[in-house]
């Protein structure tokens, strides 16, 4: 299975490494691209940096804000003891299943000391900066060591698989799927795993990356294993290579019995808690023929991209963090005949890799298209697709279908790490084509430059929430809420707890909130569908439409005693409203709307600090009338 490039023969040894030049020049030329992919995450998220407390990212703060969240309850978690995978603190009054969530536990642990000195909001942006500069340095390791020797297509390739538009659009939000750093390690460890001698060794590596990276990127490392396996199955079944892949098949399969053993233990309980835990669901509540990739994505450009300042950018994705193909004709066209180029000249081992690698990129292009085919935004309910038959069974009822599409991503990535070596080595006879590929090279990446994340402002923390004032009006571990309640599309309210656990000492607990969880409350199980949030009430759900659409209704008393039942099936004891509130994309939310209801449901309010407040008493009307 070695891809080394000394040795693309069928016996080539997996230890060993083409030539390489002296350790100083090596160590230079890792350091110039760890260096230039670290420039280019910057760039990326340089807007966040200018004003990491006051600048948001306007695609999708409310991803940021539940990361946020989560870095805050790391330190929350060192702090009081709590359980990594289950939380009180929101949605009262029956909590969050955070295994069943993007929980990255490991990196709110790893990160506590950052966020506790310095908060979640810097934690948020240094991760999510390292995820793409890191992304992009291991995957040009990786290409270094397995298949190319030359240090400019190995840095082509891993900048690419760091930076292709797909993991662009998700840096828009998701520190789970900019943890693309993730696949490559696994990677090369499975490539180790025949080594002769080294099961054990090999095989407890593996387990302890598979249970780390479980708490950083779940999905992420789910597509990494199938595509692992799908890779590993191709390149057995190659005639050349059919006996070396029976020669390992001994050391492979006692290494991974070691690997489920150690992953297997570390993983029992958030598995269990993922499977079988409290507030368990099944699903994500996103719909996969809707989260589906079209067809025409691959050949489009991303939003963010270099070609959408020249008005091609496309919206075939369902947001803009989900466009995760958008290659674009040229980029398309190059890794086809770059494919072809580079089979012409390969050794037959060489073909038995490739062909893997190429099928591997093939079928993840397939299964991305979802349950049922898209092209230009038009679905065609009469051609269902493979994922069809894969939507109901565990893990895939999880998954979204588009973003399967971002291993085809990282093969194109190989493609061209491949087809720059054969230009570096000068085995293009003709000048005419080797001008011509270089040149192509060019024309193709131009368009998919990544240009940086769009962010916006976004409301600072209350000084209410900032000084403490709040202690004075919530029990310890009192229920507190802002006003509208905290949901994907305002998220403030998650963010002022997110801060406050950031800090230690008290906290509050409160309703609602950003989060996946099961469809009803009081039903436990996997057989319930999932949903985003918490199920409404008739409470919360004026304030957020009062929000949202600026609509005030004229109350009655029946609306004031649903408040109070809401209320006490909450056990809130106040609500208050900040000066400001955000809204994601922009989305200029409508506070006079909330003061007026929350005025004519509760009365008027008290002014603490630079916040109205309402505090509520138990089994009292909200207002007298």
């Amino acid at each position: 299975m070695s891809l080394a490039a000394s040795a693309p023969a069928a016996s080539a040894d997996p230890s060993t490494e083409p030539p390489a030049p002296s350790g100083a020049r090596r160590w230079r030329a890792h350091l110039a691209v760890g260096l230039l992919a670290l420039s280019l995450a910057v760039y990326v998220t340089n807007g966040l940096w200018r004003d990491p407390f006051g600048h948001g990212l306007s695609d999708n703060l409310g991803d940021q804000a539940f990361f946020e969240w989560l870095l805050g309850y790391g330190v929350y978690t060192l702090g009081h003891g709590s359980d990594p995978f289950f939380t009180d603190l929101l949605n009262v009054p029956w909590g969050v299943n955070l295994a069943a969530n993007t929980s990255i536990s490991v990196y709110t642990i790893l990160f506590a000391p950052l966020t506790f000195l310095a908060g979640p909001q810097i934690s948020y942006v240094t991760i999510l900066t390292l995820n793409l500069a890191g992304s992009a340095f291991v995957w040009y390791l990786f290409l270094r060591r397995w298949l190319t020797p030359s240090t400019v297509a190995a840095a082509l390739g891993g900048m690419f698989c760091g930076f292709a538009p797909g993991f662009i659009s998700h840096a828009n939000g998701h520190l789970n799927w900019t943890a693309g750093w993730v696949a490559p390690l696994v990677l090369w460890q499975v490539l180790r795993l025949r080594q002769p001698g080294r099961w054990l060794r090999n095989g407890l590596v593996l387990g302890l990356m598979l249970a780390a990276f479980f708490t950083i990127a779940a999905e992420g490392l789910f597509y990494t294993a199938l595509a692992s396996a799908l890779f590993v199955v191709v390149w057995s079944l190659a005639g050349p290579v059919r006996g070396e892949a029976k020669a390992a098949a001994g050391t492979v399969l006692k290494a991974c019995a070691v690997t489920g053993v150690v992953a297997g233990g570390l993983l029992a309980y958030p598995l269990y808690m993922h499977f079988a835990g409290p507030q368990t669901f099944s699903g994500t509540g996103y719909n996969q023929r809707y989260f589906a990739e079209d067809a025409a994505a691959y050949l489009s450009f991303a939003s963010r991209s270099l070609a959408a300042v020249f008005g091609l950018g496309s919206d075939l994705g369902p947001n803009r963090t989900e466009e995760t193909s958008y290659f674009g004709v040229p980029l398309v066209v190059l890794t086809l005949v770059s494919a072809v180029l580079v089979w012409r000249r390969a050794a037959p081992g060489r073909k038995a890799t490739l062909r893997a690698i190429l099928v591997t990129g093939g079928v993840f292009m397939v299964l991305s298209w979802g349950p049922r085919f898209n092209w230009m935004g038009e679905e065609w309910p009469e051609f269902p697709l493979p994922f069809a038959l894969l939507a109901k069974l565990p893990l895939f009822d999880a998954a979204l279908p588009l973003r399967l599409a971002l291993v085809t991503a990282c093969v194109v990535g190989i493609v061209l790490a491949l087809v720059t070596q054969e230009i570096m080595d000068g085995r293009f006879t003709s000048p005419n084509v080797h001008s011509g590929i270089s040149a192509a090279i060019v024309v193709a990446l131009l368009p998919v430059f990544p240009l940086p994340v769009r962010h916006q402002e976004r409301a600072p923390e209350p000084d209410f929430i900032a000084d403490g004032t709040w202690q004075r009006y919530v029990s310890e571990n009192g229920v507190l809420t802002a006003l509208p309640f905290a949901l994907n599309v305002h998220a403030d309210g998650q963010r002022w707890q997110a801060y406050t656990m950031a800090r230690g000492g008290p906290q509050f607990r409160m309703p609602g909130g950003y989060f996946l969880g099961p469809m009803t409350t009081g039903e436990e199980g996997r057989e319930q569908a999932g949903r985003i949030g918490a199920p409404t009430l008739a409470t919360d759900w004026l304030f957020t439409r009062a929000a949202i659409y600026g609509y005030v209704t004229e109350l009655s008393n029946a609306d004031r005693a649903q408040a109070r039942a809401d209320f006490a099936y909450w056990g809130v004891e106040a609500v208050f409203l900040p000066e400001k509130i955000t809204g994601s994309d922009h989305m200029v939310l409508f506070r006079h709307a909330v003061e007026t209801t929350a005025t004519d449901l509760l009365g008027p309010p008290e002014e603490v600090d630079d916040v109205l407040l309402w505090r509520i008493r138990p089994g009292v009307d909200p207002i007298d009338r």
